[in-house]
């Protein structure tokens, strides 16, 4: 039995077919099975999909006539299915690099329905869109079209569940699986590129068909009262099938043209007849705009709902002239602060989306205080970082009135990622992006190749008018410089200075190491292991690829393990601290946690790079490396260079502390050679260069130069001072 059933319907799509198909054989994981179901064997799209059976056995066409519609193609395909999960693919669609391999990854847990994401192209393959899966996966069902999903097999045989005939097939499908689930997981990487046809979607154009989504909702409610009796689905899920369905319903009501003008009357009585029939007890509206619509819907006032339809509609234009704050009133403020004079003595500082005070934007305010301060700094932060915050750090909450009032004043804006779309570059104002990373992964515009991961970028346009902001892009080493300016391409300047963050590396002494230690809760005289593993875009948690208490049973009690999982996951990483393994996400500062750590184990994180410069131990746990590389993409390959030496199972890296070659002359030979190339500018003077060069204004000549690497003396590590 193959892993994957892949089904794909090619009605009308026979000039873009080979392209779906061959990015589903050029897939490296090759257990599946490929379906296309075609209108007859002599039809343009048949003739193709037979030249490709004929060339690889794994390619099965099927035929279903063009008169049974996209839901009758999609039923004979699971019909010839023999695969342990269940595909749908657009003729006119295409799988991305690395797509089944990183379902396989995420379905080693078996459930129902694994929804993933998907990416919207034009048809000119012009500017892209990625849908978010933000809802509970039990019910997504009704939000996601049927090809941004896989389903088990034999839960779709269990359930008898098949695709209902007319148009908004998919909602139908949606709702009735969202009927059935009991196991639903996200994958929220791309796993779909949905091409969007010139000619647009029959769905959106006006017609009596669009009440045929109406047939779906009252289909699928119908069957939620039948089965009532037996197998009862529980309140939140009806509530929200519920919800969701009528929000479909309410957009299509609610749209200027869908429904005729001489229909829109008797669509909504129709809708609010099946709105009151159907309503699960005690089900409440949601708030805002919608729950008035849904109101409105509720007691057939059509009046009043067409009333507030049409000053939604002007309301909408009115503002789509303004910067995009988060309220009418910030907006305005915000445009009337664009148009007084720039505050030359205001800079504002964001770090990871406003997650704290951090990285590299934190290391600069530091140093600007010391070398500037009459430089007034305000740090972006959300609500939830408040408390975090250093005493005496002038802070403003992300979204509220005060932030969008620096940012539209601030001669200096500073950002380790990017600061709002609604930003606007000021005349004389200067931006500098910190980054916050060496890049091993693709970035920016060179994920286009990799979509698998593309979803976390969104709009590649929208990233490059925000990198025309860019007055300064950081850098720590040439490498990074060079893939930057592939990633980012702009026109701002190149400051190959160093990273910041990173000063601490070269500065910090016996005595603050010892401190962190004892701040963390490591023990005296044991060797804390930092094992820091990356995030998997084929993974919507943290996962830590290591039986951890096994891994410190096995390599004996002079060590603990300090965990770190990836900054998406600084909540925690989901375990408490026990034992000899010590949770450290939570911890604002990964320069302290490196400090504290006698040796590195990580796999593709760039914290590699910054921990190089402490010249300590670094080892390469790589388990996934040719499924993260395919998925992720990377600028070169680690396991050809690596900072120290590799293992590939747990049994491996044990061996390595056991027999002690984590640190041997042949592990400090790769990390030489990997300081030279990736520690080039991180002296223990970034902070410093920036801030005279960005804030100061002072000329490069007048910048302090890099010392030499050879000349350098980092932060010793605890365990050489127990030793010496």
């Amino acid at each position: 039995m193959p892993r994957f059933s892949v089904i794909v319907p090619t009605h009308g799509v026979a000039g873009r077919l080979a392209q779906a198909l061959d990015s589903v054989l050029g897939q490296s994981f090759g257990d599946f099975e490929l379906i296309p179901v075609c209108d007859a064997p002599d039809t343009p799209a048949g003739t193709v999909a037979a030249a490709y059976a004929a060339r690889d056995a794994r390619v099965a066409p099927v035929h279903s006539p063009p008169s049974g519609g996209l839901s009758a193609a999609r039923n004979a395909g699971i019909g010839a299915a023999h695969g342990a999960y269940v595909l749908f693919l657009d003729g006119d669609d295409v799988l991305v690099p690395g797509a089944l391999a990183a379902l396989d990854a995420k379905l080693r847990t078996e459930v129902d329905v694994l929804y993933f994401g998907h990416e919207r192209v034009h048809w000119w393959e012009g500017e892209s869109s990625t849908p978010p899966l933000d809802k509970d996966p039990e019910v997504l069902g009704v939000h996601v079209p049927a090809w941004s999903a896989a389903y088990r097999r034999a839960f779709l045989a269990e359930h008898r569940l098949a695709f209902p005939g007319g148009h908004f097939t998919d909602a139908g499908w949606g709702g009735l699986v969202t009927l059935a689930v009991e196991r639903a997981s996200v994958l929220r990487s791309v796993v779909v590129r949905h091409h969007l046809r010139r000619q647009g979607s029959r769905l959106n154009t006006p017609g009596e068909h669009q009440f045929e989504v109406l047939d779906q909702v009252d289909r699928v409610l119908t069957r939620a009262s039948e089965q009532a009796a037996e197998q009862p689905v529980s309140a939140a899920k009806a509530h929200a099938l519920f919800g969701q369905l009528f929000a479909l319903v309410l957009k299509t009501a609610a749209h200027p043209t869908r429904v005729p003008a001489r229909r829109r009357r008797a669509f909504f009585r129709r809708a609010g007849k099946l709105y009151r029939r159907h309503r699960p007890a005690a089900f409440r509206p949601p708030p805002g705009s919608l729950g008035v619509q849904h109101r409105l819907l509720a007691s057939g006032a059509y009046s009043a709902f067409r009333a507030l339809r049409g000053a939604n509609q002007v309301a909408a234009k009115a503002v789509q002239t303004v910067p995009r704050p988060t309220s009418l009133r910030t907006r305005a403020r915000y445009a009337v602060q664009l148009r007084r004079p720039l505050d030359e003595n205001l800079a504002v500082y964001c770090a990871y989306w406003g997650r704290g005070y951090a990285c590299n934007p934190a290391a600069i305010h530091a140093k600007a205080r010391e070398l500037a301060p009459h430089i007034r700094s305000v740090f972006l932060v959300e609500p939830e970082a408040v408390a975090a915050l250093p005493k005496g750090v002038d802070h403003a909450v992300i979204g509220s009135a005060r932030s969008w009032e620096v940012l539209a004043r601030a001669k200096y804006l500073i950002n380790n990622a990017n600061f709002a779309d609604g930003v606007v570059k000021r005349p004389g104002s200067v931006h500098l992006q910190t980054q916050h990373g060496t890049p091993l992964k693709k970035m920016g515009v060179d994920q286009s190749t990799y979509p698998v991961v593309a979803a976390a970028t969104g709009s590649f346009a929208k990233l490059l008018s925000r990198v025309d902001r860019w007055d300064y892009n950081l850098s720590s080493n040439r490498h990074s410089t060079e893939m930057w300016e592939r990633a980012f391409p702009g026109s701002y300047e190149a400051l190959e200075y160093g990273y910041p963050r990173n000063d601490v590396y070269c500065t910090a002494t016996a005595e603050d190491v010892a401190r962190v230690r004892e701040r963390l809760g490591v023990p005296e005289r044991k060797t804390a292991l930092l094992y820091a593993p990356t995030h998997r875009d084929y993974s919507t948690g943290f996962e830590a690829r290591l039986d951890l208490e096994a891994f410190c049973e096995e390599i004996g009690e002079d060590f603990v393990v300090l965990l770190r999982a990836h900054y998406f996951y600084d909540g925690g990483a989901g375990r408490r601290s026990s034992g000899r393994i010590i949770d450290v996400t939570g911890h604002r500062s990964s320069e302290d946690v490196c400090l504290a750590a006698d040796a590195l184990i990580t796999d593709y994180s760039s914290i590699m790079f910054d921990y190089a410069n402490l010249d300590r131990p670094i080892v390469v746990y790589a388990d996934d490396w040719e499924i993260y590389r395919e998925t992720r993409g990377v600028y070169f390959d680690v396991m050809e260079a690596p900072p120290g030496p590799v293992a590939r199972t747990p049994r491996e890296l044990a061996g390595l502390f056991t027999e002690g070659t984590y640190a041997d002359p042949a592990s400090t030979a790769l990390r030489s050679a990997f300081r030279e190339r990736f520690c080039q500018f991180d002296d223990g003077l970034a902070a410093e260069r920036v801030v005279r060069r960005v804030l100061l204004g002072e000329p490069p000549e007048a910048i302090p130069p890099v010392i030499p690497l050879a000349e350098r003396r980092p932060a010793p590590a605890a365990s050489t001072l127990v030793r010496s």
